[in-house]
C-alpha cells in the first residue's frame, strides 16, 4: 500500500496542489454535485451524462465538488471522468470532496433507528471505498468528509453520536500517518451548523471537542431558507419597508436572510475557537430552493423562487469571497430523486440548472456572457428560464409577509 501511494502521487502532476491550497481560495469556486436526473437513483448519470455536467460546471469556473456517498456508483463515475477530462484537455481541472455516508443501526428500516449505535457493517465499507478512491485518484481526492448532516437530531431516520464520527475520522487520520493515505488528504464531517455547537446546548459534548480537535477543518451547514419556516425571526418585510418597492423590500429580506447565516458561522466559529482556534472553518452546504408546495412556499414563509435564489447566490457568494470561506452551494442541478412522490416539492429544486439545463435567474448572465455556449444538458442547449423574460418570472414572485419580531441585528 505505501508504494501505491507513492506511486499514484507522483503519477499525476495536478497531485502537487492540496485542500490547504484550495479551500479558502478564491479561485477555487466550490459546489455540491449529484447528477442524477430521473425520480429514482436507481438510474445512474451515465459518463457522457457526467462529462456534459463536468463541462458546465468548468464553464462556470467550479473546480472544487463535493460528492455524498460512494455505495453509488455516481462517485467511482465522477472521478473517472474528471480523469479522462484531464488527459484530454490540459486545462480541465477539477478537485472533489469525497463523501462517505454514515448511517446508525437500523437506518432507513421498519426498525426503530438506533442512535446510539453505527450500522457497522455499511459504515465499514463505505470508509473502505472512500479510502480505496483517494488512493486511486490522488490527483483529484483532496478531502474527505466523514457523514453528511450525520449528527444532527433531526436527521431521525440515521443520525449517529459524534463518538462514530470520531472513530471515522481517527482512523483515517491514522491512515495518512501510516502512508495508507495521501498525506495532504484533508479529512472533515459535513454536518449542519448546530452538530458543530453552534445550536443546542445537546451538542456540546466531550466527543464533539475531541473532533473538532482531530478534523483538519470544520465543514458546517448552513440554510437560511429552511429557517424562514422554522426559525423565522430574521425573515419577512419590516415594518417600515412597506412603503419600498417590491424589489427592495424582497432584497432586504434575503439580505437579511444571508446575515443570518453569518451569524449560524459565527456561532459554529465561537465554540471551534474554544477548542482550537486555529481550525480553519468551510461552508460544507448552503442554498435555496425556487420551487415549493410546502413550507417555504405561497401557503409557508413565501422564500421560495429564482429571484430570491439569484439574490441568495450573489450574497452569499460575495460574502463568502470576501472572507476567504469555501462554501459548496447545494447545488449545481435540480434532482428530482430526492422528493420523488412530489414534483413541486423544495428539495427536488436546490439547482442552479434545471434537470434539462435552463440556467435559472441566477446565471442568466452568465447565459449572456456565452459562458455556455455549445454547451447541453440531456441534449439541450443552456438556455434561460423562463424564455429570460425577467416580467414572468417577477410575476411568479411571492412578497413575504410583514414580520414585527425581526430584530434590529437583521
Amino acid at each position: 500500500m505505501e508504494g501505491q501511494v507513492e506511486e499514484k502521487s507522483n503519477q499525476y502532476k495536478q497531485n502537487e496542489i492540496s485542500a490547504i491550497e484550495i479551500l479558502g481560495n478564491p479561485n477555487y469556486l466550490a459546489m455540491a454535485y449529484g447528477g442524477y436526473r430521473y425520480k429514482t437513483r436507481d438510474i445512474e448519470p451515465t459518463i457522457e451524462e457526467l462529462k456534459e455536467d463536468l463541462k458546465i460546471l468548468q464553464a462556470m469556473n467550479i473546480k472544487v465538488l463535493k460528492t455524498f456517498n460512494v455505495h453509488f456508483d455516481e462517485a467511482s463515475n465522477l472521478l473517472k471522468v474528471i480523469r479522462e477530462l484531464k488527459t484530454e484537455d490540459e486545462g480541465f481541472e477539477m478537485y472533489i470532496m469525497l463523501g462517505a455516508w454514515i448511517n446508525c443501526e437500523n437506518a432507513w428500516s421498519d426498525v426503530e433507528p438506533n442512535h446510539e449505535k453505527e450500522d457497522v457493517v455499511a459504515n465499514t465499507a463505505e470508509i473502505k471505498r472512500a479510502v480505496e478512491l483517494a488512493n486511486q485518484y490522488p490527483d483529484i481526492v483532496k478531502i474527505i468528509a466523514v457523514g453528511n448532516e450525520a449528527m444532527v437530531h433531526w436527521a431521525t431516520s440515521y443520525y449517529v453520536q459524534p463518538e462514530i464520527i470520531l472513530k471515522w475520522v481517527n482512523h483515517l487520520q491514522d491512515l495518512k500517518k501510516n502512508n495508507k493515505l495521501p498525506k495532504d488528504l484533508w479529512i472533515t464531517s459535513s454536518d449542519n451548523f448546530a452538530s458543530w455547537g453552534g445550536g443546542d446546548a445537546t451538542y456540546h459534548l466531550p466527543a464533539l471537542d475531541e473532533l473538532i480537535e482531530v478534523v483538519d477543518f470544520v465543514s458546517m451547514h448552513t440554510y437560511p431558507y429552511l429557517d424562514t419556516y422554522h426559525r423565522p425571526e430574521f425573515w419577512g418585510i419590516k415594518k417600515n419597508e412597506q412603503a419600498l418597492p417590491e424589489v427592495e423590500r424582497i432584497e432586504m429580506a434575503v439580505q437579511r436572510a444571508q446575515k443570518f447565516a453569518e451569524t449560524q458561522y459565527a456561532a459554529v466559529a465561537d465554540y471551534v475557537n474554544r477548542i482550537d482556534v486555529d481550525k480553519p472553518i468551510h461552508i460544507g452546504e448552503t442554498g435555496w430552493a425556487t420551487v415549493s408546495n410546502g413550507n417555504f412556499g405561497s401557503n409557508g414563509s413565501k422564500a421560495t423562487d429564482e429571484y430570491k435564489q439569484a439574490l441568495y447566490y450573489k450574497e452569499i457568494s460575495a460574502w463568502t469571497t470576501a472572507e476567504n470561506i469555501s462554501c459548496f452551494y447545494f447545488e449545481a442541478f435540480d434532482e428530482p430523486w430526492k422528493d420523488s412522490l412530489n414534483v413541486a416539492g423544495a428539495e427536488n429544486h436546490f439547482g442552479l440548472f434545471t434537470v434539462d439545463g435552463q440556467a435559472k435567474y441566477a446565471l442568466w448572465d452568465l447565459v449572456d456572457q456565452g459562458v455556455f455556449d455549445g454547451l447541453t444538458r440531456n441534449g439541450h442547449p443552456i438556455t434561460k428560464s423562463y424564455g429570460g423574460d425577467l416580467a414572468i418570472l417577477l410575476n411568479a414572485v411571492d412578497m413575504p409577509a410583514e414580520n414585527n419580531l425581526i430584530t434590529s441585528g437583521f
